[in-house]
């Protein structure tokens, strides 16, 4: 059992990135209107069969169909808060909640009903190489799925910090008001953020998918609700809490393989969010502010 620990480890952290990109999109969206946006994890799914027929249909490599779905379900985001979240901005949050929850619906049976309900083989776009290190033996596909999550993330971080449209929604997510009146075009900021949380989910649902080898439509529901954890765990609204805590998911589920305890994975997960919001209500990097209701 523990000389499985270093090789699920390397497991987990690769699994964990690929939480930490989903993560974000959440994370983000709650950061700057307070909405938990539940079809985020359906994007995921869009994203890994958009890179299902980039490869397939247009025969495209790895890189192009990567960022050919990162361009599609950015476009989706922005599609879906125009139409689903935009009318909604000034109900109140339960309305907006329920939205969300039927526009994963709507993404997830629009697929079933056009391609079906079964799993598909997502074609293997990237020749597998093996390397031993020791107790550990990686492949280049998880090489290049922590290298894509880690430089999508300081790209990210980069955007937030250093850029204009990252100014202004650092503004717009601590008073849309006062943001408005200094000149900020609020609708365009959040459509922003929206296309920014999707392109990371659609890159993650391409990553899962050639690191798992298969895709369905009802796919992005689990890894959604567990990137969902994952925000809140690491602090919602805060960037690199949702990307700590993406980490931190991902370790917990290969470690609950390693000590023979995987068809309790899910529930060890959530064991330790209600361990640590009883500790940290608000998440590992969050502070705690009372909410004005």
């Amino acid at each position: 059992m523990l000389a499985q620990l270093p090789q699920q480890l390397v497991n987990g952290i690769i699994l964990g990135s690929i939480y930490a990109l989903l993560a974000l999109g959440y994370t983000m969206v709650y950061g700057i209107i307070k909405l938990i946006n539940f079809a985020h994890g359906d994007i995921f799914m869009m994203g890994a069969f958009l890179g299902y027929y980039a490869i397939n249909g247009l025969h495209m490599n790895f890189w192009l169909s990567l960022i050919f779905s990162m361009v599609v379900t950015a476009l989706l985001g922005m599609l879906i808060e125009f139409l689903a979240y935009r009318p909604l901005r000034n109900s109140t949050r339960i309305s907006a909640l329920i939205t969300a929850i039927g526009v994963s619906f709507l993404l997830e049976y629009t697929m079933v009903f056009f391609f079906g309900s079964n799993k598909r083989s997502f074609p293997q776009a990237v020749k597998i190489h093996s390397y031993d290190l020791g107790p550990v033996t990686i492949t280049n596909i998880q090489l290049l799925i922590l290298v894509v999550a880690i430089v999508l993330m300081v790209g990210l971080q980069l955007i937030v910090k250093q850029t204009k449209m990252g100014k202004a929604m650092r503004a717009v997510s601590v008073d849309s008001d006062a943001a408005q009146l200094m000149g900020i075009n609020v609708d365009s900021t959040i459509s922003f953020t929206f296309a920014l949380g999707s392109a990371l989910a659609g890159a993650a649902g391409v990553l899962i998918a050639l690191y798992y080898n298969s895709i369905d439509p009802l796919m992005g529901m689990t890894p959604g609700i567990k990137a969902f954890v994952a925000a809140v765990l690491g602090g919602i609204g805060l960037i690199p809490g949702a990307a700590i805590g993406g980490f931190v998911i991902g370790i917990l589920e290969t470690l609950s393989n390693a000590i023979g305890l995987s068809t309790y994975r899910d529930a060890i997960v959530y064991a330790v969010l209600i361990v640590i919001l009883l500790v940290r209500p608000a998440g590992i990097l969050g502070k705690n502010v009372k909410e004005k209701v």
